[in-house]
């Protein structure tokens, strides 16, 4: 029996069993808008389930355990063989199986499989963002693998399986296998040029031994990693298994694993290479060139890591405000409070409908529709400034997500926390800040059928809203200046996915919402923090929008 002086009163109950993607508009509507007809259900389907299972008690305690178990490395065995392990929490192998089951290393062979992939990749992070790094590096591997027939042969339907199968085993004895990345090292950092990690070609054609090191490497517990290094023609891209075809392992060691802000559930490690077997991907001194299909896939999926986590942590934030009592009333009824929620929610709808604008490019790139040759120009400069914008707006939303629960929202157990600590990550990783935005400028500067597809994207929505229009206005004449140019970078990319996100919620956004971003982004009257809109727009239908559940 409870003490008379501790009945619980006013705590709001978990956000859990409800149905992460239909109780998403912004969500379930850009699926509706970018799938073919005949698609459409068995997507809807597809997702539904999905969504269901990841707002499920049981699934949200996966993604819970598996941050509180990180993972551990197993240098050697109890009898000193070298094992170079990497050991997880039960939770984790669930979260994976619960991903590739679902399709989430599976969207270049299916139809609509990138919207499919993407809208599923924002339904699974919001259980758990760990374990889409893996996933998000099987899924890029694809493209980048493809510069090799022979070897995309041999690997692509393990990649796409939607089997999981965890532990170290030669990879033809596998159905579904991960794959990892490893560019950085101690002394280039995001100039992988100056890599240092060498490669000694073998007699057989294609085959080289490596020796080096890699400052980060992505998921080091994989079956096979593309990483690049230094052959006699130049940087060059590789295929490095983590057991060989004989059974034996390959030199792949596991010097330590980064004690990371967040993320904590996926292992990140530094590896050294000894004479380390590997298999040329493309031609030698083409690596970047390469690898970088690989890059601009998992730079897609940081901008839908993105969106996700801001929609959890909006999700969250709305749904405290639902059933939390203050000052007389509900929180979500209060002017201020509502203004504040209005905002978050603005933001999170636009990266939402921007990674989808994305994801369906890439499916019309891999079609070869009328029109492809537009689309894949339009991702060589959308991707990069989306990148650049969307992921540096992450961590301001779940900042300010968390206030909205006070003090509950400070402590472990509301889950707001570890949105908190995994919401930079997505800006650092795949080439931080400034790498997208001069690469922006370089293909600003390099391909101007970018900037004419770019141009033509955010020009279909001309007309319907004054200050869109002045916004492309201004955008024209800060692209028309080059003077110091490459101090501006930030400022134009800024601008750019600002213009972009305005023209996509002008044409498909319900009124208010676009009324809200372009008067707020593009209009300019809006403060320096969320919560600082003007108070005439209509905000309880933008929060309404936003609610997790009816």
């Amino acid at each position: 029996m409870a003490a008379s002086t501790h009945t619980v009163t006013n705590q709001v109950p978990p956000l859990v069993g409800y149905d992460i993607f239909a109780t998403d508009r912004a969500l379930s509507e850009g699926v509706a808008r970018h799938s073919a007809p005949a698609l459409l259900d068995e997507t809807r389907a597809e997702l539904t389930a999905l969504g269901r299972a990841a707002g499920s008690a049981e699934v949200q305690e996966w993604g819970a355990l598996a941050n509180e178990h990180p993972p551990e490395l197993r240098t050697h065995d109890r009898y000193g063989n070298r094992i170079d392990e990497v050991s997880f929490h039960p939770a984790w192998h669930r979260l994976l199986d619960g991903a590739v089951s679902a399709g989430l290393t599976d969207a270049w062979g299916r139809p609509g499989g990138h919207l499919r992939r993407a809208a599923g990749f924002m339904i699974w992070t919001q259980a758990e963002a760990g374990n889409g790094c893996p996933v998000s590096m099987t899924h890029a591997a694809v493209p980048a693998l493809r510069a090799d027939p022979g070897l995309a042969a041999e690997w692509e339907p393990r990649l796409t399986s939607h089997r999981y199968e965890p532990g170290l085993r030669p990879a033809a004895e596998k159905t579904g296998v991960l794959f990892g990345m490893g560019m950085t090292e101690k002394q280039g950092g995001s100039d992988v040029r100056a890599n240092t990690t060498g490669a000694r070609p073998l007699d057989a054609a294609g085959e080289y031994l490596l020796t080096g090191h890699k400052w980060f490497c992505s998921a080091p517990m994989c079956d096979g990693f593309l990483v690049l290094a230094q052959a006699p023609g130049g940087l060059t891209c590789f295929l490095v298994p983590r057991v060989l075809a004989d059974g034996t392992r390959n030199v792949f060691r596991i010097q330590r694993l980064k004690d990371k802000l967040g993320n904590r559930s996926n292992a990140s490690g530094e590896i050294e290479f000894d004479d380390t077997w590997a298999r040329r991907v493309g031609e030698e001194g083409r690596g970047v060139r390469t690898i970088i299909e690989m890059v601009a896939a998992t730079r897609l999926d940081c901008v839908v890591g993105s969106a996700a986590l801001m929609r959890q942590s909006v999700a969250q934030a709305v749904h405290h405000a639902t059933y939390r009592g203050a000052f007389g009333g509900e929180l979500i009824d209060k002017p201020l409070m509502r203004n504040v929620l209005a905002d978050l929610a603005l933001e999170s709808e636009a990266a939402t409908t921007l990674a989808l604008r994305l994801a369906a490019a890439y499916d019309h790139v891999q079609n070869g529709d009328e029109g492809a040759a537009e689309e894949r120009a339009f991702l060589r400069l959308a991707v990069p400034a989306a990148k650049y914008w969307v992921t540096k707006r992450c961590t301001p939303v779940a900042v300010e997500a968390l206030e909205c629960l006070g003090g509950n929202g400070y402590v472990e157990e509301s889950g707001m926390p570890r949105l908190l600590r995994e919401s930079p990550l997505n800006s650092i990783w795949e080439g931080a800040g400034n790498v997208q935005a001069l690469d922006v400028l370089r293909a600003l500067q390099r391909e101007p059928a970018a900037l004419n597809a770019f141009l033509q994207e955010v020009g279909a929505a001309r007309g319907a809203d004054r200050r869109l229009d002045a916004a492309i206005k201004d955008l024209l004449t800060e692209l028309a200046d080059l003077d110091g140019i490459e101090a501006r970078a930030r400022r134009l990319v800024e601008r750019m996915a600002l213009v972009l996100q305005g023209s996509l919620l002008v044409r498909w956004a319900p009124a208010e919402v676009a009324d809200a971003f372009c008067a707020s982004r593009l209009g300019k009257d809006w403060g320096a923090a969320f919560g600082t809109l003007p108070h005439s727009l209509d905000l309880a239908s933008v929060v309404d929008r936003a609610r997790p559940v009816a």
